[in-house]
């Protein structure tokens, strides 16, 4: 699972099909919002602001 700014959804897309095999769902969390989760806030390849969660 990563959260991604909208610059590296690309690098994380290819990094789950290489460490899962399977292709992985984008979800906006713009527009989602979870009730016992707190997405990180942050990117995990920059400080930006994270956009998308790649699961």
């Amino acid at each position: 699972m990563y959260v991604v700014c909208k610059q590296h959804v690309e690098d994380a897309l290819e990094a789950f099909v290489d460490e899962y095999e399977d292709a992985p769902d984008v979800v906006d969390l713009k527009e989602t919002e979870f009730s016992d989760w707190d997405p990180p806030a942050k990117c995990v390849y920059c400080d930006q602001h994270g956009e998308f969660l790649v699961v």
